[in-house]
Formats: C-alpha cells, structure tokens, sequence
C-alpha cells in the first residue's frame, strides 16, 4: 500500500479531520477510526491520545509540512483523524 496515495483518496472519498483539535474531537466521539500524526507531532499530544484511546496511531515518516503537502493543504498538519476511509484501503494499516 503507497500510503500517500491512500491517504489522498480517504480525504477525496471518505471523511479525514485535519489539525490536533479536530482530531482530538473525533477521538472523544469515537468517531475517529484512525489517527496519523506527523513525525515532529509534539510529544504531549500524542502521548494524550495515546493514554485516552484505543485508536490506532500511525506516525509518517515526515514531517507536518509534508504531511500537509500530501493532504492538499497549504500549511502544515501535525494530526489527522481518518473517521471514514472512502474507497480507501488506509484502515489496512491497523493490521499492519
């Protein structure tokens, strides 16, 4: 699995929640089915995730500004919560 590609199509056919807040609002409502978080995402708020949850946490390997170059996005994304993965084979990674 390429998992920009996969990534790509989540956010163009599924629902992805960009940004720490957001990502942490889908963790609380259970809605997030996977989270990704950039290398250089601080510390505290991946290990607040990981302590409050059972959702699978991935980490790319790059940092937010290319993590936000893969979404699309102009800026840079530290989180991301995949809560519907689209025509997207991401949520393969939970069994990675």
């Amino acid at each position: 699995m390429d998992f920009e590609s996969s990534l790509r199509r989540a956010i163009k056919t599924g629902t992805v929640k960009s940004g720490q807040k957001s990502t942490k609002e889908c963790i609380e409502n259970k809605t997030a089915q996977l989270v990704v978080v950039a290398e250089n995402c601080p510390e505290e708020f991946v290990a607040s995730i990981s302590e409050t949850s059972d959702v699978f946490v991935y980490t790319y390997d790059g940092s937010s500004v290319l993590l936000g170059k893969t979404c699309g996005r102009p800026h840079m994304v530290s989180a991301l919560a995949v809560v519907d993965a689209g025509e997207s084979d991401i949520l393969s990674l939970k069994r990675a």
